[in-house]
């Protein structure tokens, strides 16, 4: 007679932690269909070293692009990562991920600094797509990582870059660039007209952090918020405009101060102009608590100064020269006495010095 033997009912659940080929990864994030990266890795001559056939890579990277795929869904919540149970990931294979999907290319950031978010301009992204050479899927997929990390970071109080970092878990200098085109987004600065094009996303990145850093509420301050500008220091600028009625005792300091070190073409010129650049310089000082000055900021910093400068053939050392000397002599006459004002001064010229050494392209 046998007897029956029971065993108990067990689930069994087998997984291996998923690999990525971070060259597949980077032509699926770059855009390519699987036939196209299979066309890629085989002109590099991946099969080759692999001793594979053409068949066997092909069905190696579907494998890998449908595995990316869905990842997808979870990289757009970056947190939720490390705590879902349906991938098994290392942490370095995790932030590689990361990293590499939220990477963008400067030239289609560029074509979308100025614009709407919106799902009309999603579908003009062919036209970004013509002009930067990047393929559209790229294009769609950085529009949509700008889009997301601004509609969760746009209202939050405190450091934008320190605000991303936490929710998208990015490396501190892609942070930063994020950063830069959500603040220039939510102070909706006007960097799109045809006197800008010359511009680079580079440019404007550098531009961005010397306002955050400058012109915002200092972190010490219960206000501090990066999204939004010093309201008391936009205020306090009002009171530079004394500047332009002391023009001749200012023209008189500063090219005193600069005649050892500009050309004497380049001083007499100076001397004959001093009034209009100075005029430029405290009167778009004197408007930027107005909010369409302010939007205007960049425009009218090409406009009013850059270009007359370029005009007269100013050199790089020229223009340092020169706003520093300006800066530093402002701040020694006796006009400027109230400490609030001297500073405000200061903090305005600081980032007007750095934003036009910066696009000032000669």
């Amino acid at each position: 007679m046998s007897k029956e033997s029971t065993c108990p009912d067990v689930d069994v659940f087998i997984s291996n932690y998923i690999l990525v080929d971070p060259d597949v990864f980077q032509l699926w994030v770059d855009g390519y269909s699987s036939s196209d990266a299979v066309n890629v890795l085989n002109q590099r001559g991946v099969a080759a070293q692999m001793e594979a056939t053409l068949d066997l890579l092909t069905s190696d990277v579907l494998d890998h692009f449908r595995t990316y795929s869905l990842l997808e869904r979870l990289l757009h919540n970056p947190t939720k990562l490390s705590e879902q149970l349906a991938f098994q990931i290392d942490p370095q294979t995790r932030q590689f991920l990361i990293e590499k999907y939220y990477e963008f290319d400067d030239a289609v950031i560029r074509e979308l600094l100025g614009k709407k978010l919106s799902s009309r301009h999603r579908k003009d992204l062919d036209e970004v797509a013509d002009k930067t050479e990047v393929l559209l899927k790229s294009c769609r997929r950085q529009f949509d990582n700008i889009k997301r990390v601004f509609k969760a970071v746009e209202e939050m109080s405190g450091s934008i870059v320190q605000n991303i970092r936490t929710h998208f878990l990015l490396p501190e200098e892609l942070a930063r660039r994020y950063g830069a085109v959500v603040f220039l987004g939510c102070m909706r600065f006007e960097t799109g007209k045809r006197k800008l094009q010359y511009l680079t996303f580079s440019d404007f990145h550098h531009c961005a952090q010397s306002i955050m850093v400058q012109w915002t509420y200092g972190e010490s301050n219960p206000d501090y918020n990066e999204t939004e500008l010093d309201r008391e220091f936009l205020l306090e600028l009002r009171d530079v405009r004394i500047l332009i009625d002391k023009d001749k005792e200012h023209k008189h300091l500063v090219c005193a101060r600069l005649r050892p070190q500009l050309l004497e073409r380049t001083l007499a010129e100076l001397d004959t102009n001093f009034r209009s650049y100075s005029r430029a310089l405290v009167s778009l000082a004197c408007n930027m608590h107005r909010t369409r000055e302010l939007r205007l900021l960049f425009i009218e910093l090409v406009e009013r100064c850059l270009e007359p400068w370029r005009l007269a053939n100013w050199s790089l050392a020229d223009l340092r020269n020169f706003l520093a000397t300006y800066t530093q002599c402002a701040l020694e006459m006796d006009v400027l006495r109230e400490a609030e004002v001297k500073k405000a001064w200061e903090r305005y010229m600081n980032v007007i010095t750095v934003c036009a050494l910066r696009m000032y392209h000669t």
